[in-house]
């Protein structure tokens, strides 16, 4: 049976779209085929752009395109996310995030429009906890003689932090809880005059982030009181971790860096930039730049999904214990 010219014709058609559609997905460039951009949402010259710029030059090498740092900074890191949040989901536009942005922001201030839902996470690139300090006039030198002079004047000694809702802050907050002390807090706007008051001893108490405070500690011009990890850092075995005290038992609250690109990211691309990232975390240089920073370097295989969603539930409860909201 002959089938009539225009089902031929159809036919034809149909058959030819099938065959571009095969050479157009076969000339198709495979991943990733131009730079690469990685985006901080802090100015150049803190632990999340330390982190972005030595990861970048180390995924440049396993993705074989340039890796190109664009630090968006403002909002605590907020305004960079979002710009990857609202980015194509593409490949070619990734976020080096810290706690701030990625798990804090939105439970901290309602102009915060993205959530974790708005990203794909690729994986864990390295932690380094914060530090508990006294300037030199508190007259503490360990975390029993801190606990004891605070408890015994209620609201008369205060700490400082980088600013409201910042890591920093929910630290403090979390010994506080822990501890049933109560002090006032001190938001700075960033870490330098939160150190100028601390060396000048305008302020008794204060919590870093480890490689911002540990220049200071060394010198001798703050007192290190403890990190705020469950087990000693292994950059500072000296100093003492929070969680061992029985008064701050179990306390975990570190600072974190991830690499997450926006949502809805093609399968094929997240299993290069996770293949890219194994590799990357496994490499000497880059564990040896990170470990100088202070930071401890991410096991690639760690589950980064269910990590961040019990961040979020972890600083939330904090949140909620010190009414914290912009």
């Amino acid at each position: 049976m002959t089938l009539p010219r225009t089902v031929r014709l159809a036919t034809t058609l149909c058959a030819a779209l099938a065959l571009a559609g095969t050479a157009a997905l076969a000339q198709a460039p495979a991943y990733p085929s131009k730079p690469v951009t990685l985006v901080v949402g802090y100015p150049a010259g803190g632990s999340t752009d330390l982190t972005g710029r030595t990861l970048g030059e180390a995924l440049a090498k396993q993705l074989g395109v340039p890796v190109v740092i664009e630090n968006v900074g403002g909002a605590g890191g907020a305004i960079g996310a979002q710009k990857v949040a609202n980015a194509a989901p593409d490949g070619y536009t990734l976020l080096v995030g810290a706690n701030n942005e990625v798990a804090i922001s939105r439970l901290v201030t309602k102009t915060t429009r993205y959530e974790l839902k708005d990203f794909t996470p690729i994986g864990m690139v390295a932690s380094q906890p914060m530090v508990l300090v006294a300037s030199p006039s508190a007259g503490v030198k360990n975390l029993d003689e801190f606990i004891a002079k605070v408890k015994a004047a209620p609201g008369k000694y205060s700490y400082g932090s980088s600013g409201v809702g910042t890591g920093l802050h929910l630290a403090g907050e979390m010994v506080k809880q822990r501890a049933g002390l109560f002090m006032t807090h001190i938001p700075y706007r960033g870490v330098a005059p939160l150190t100028t008051d601390l060396i000048g001893n305008n302020l008794e108490f204060g919590v870093f982030v480890l490689s911002s405070g540990l220049p200071h500690i060394k010198s001798g011009k703050v007192v290190a009181l403890g990190t705020t990890e469950v087990k000693r850092s292994p950059m500072t075995p000296d100093i003492p971790a929070l969680g061992e005290h029985p008064a701050l038992k179990g306390m975990e609250i570190g600072t974190w860096f991830a690499l997450l690109g926006p949502a809805k990211l093609p399968e094929a691309v997240v299993a290069r930039l996770k293949s890219a990232l194994a590799e990357a975390l496994k490499s000497p240089e880059f564990r040896q730049k990170m470990e100088a920073s202070g930071s401890t370097v991410a096991s690639s295989n760690i589950d980064i999904g269910p990590f961040l969603q019990g961040e979020v539930e972890k600083y939330r409860k904090i949140v909620q214990f010190a009414k914290i909201e912009q």
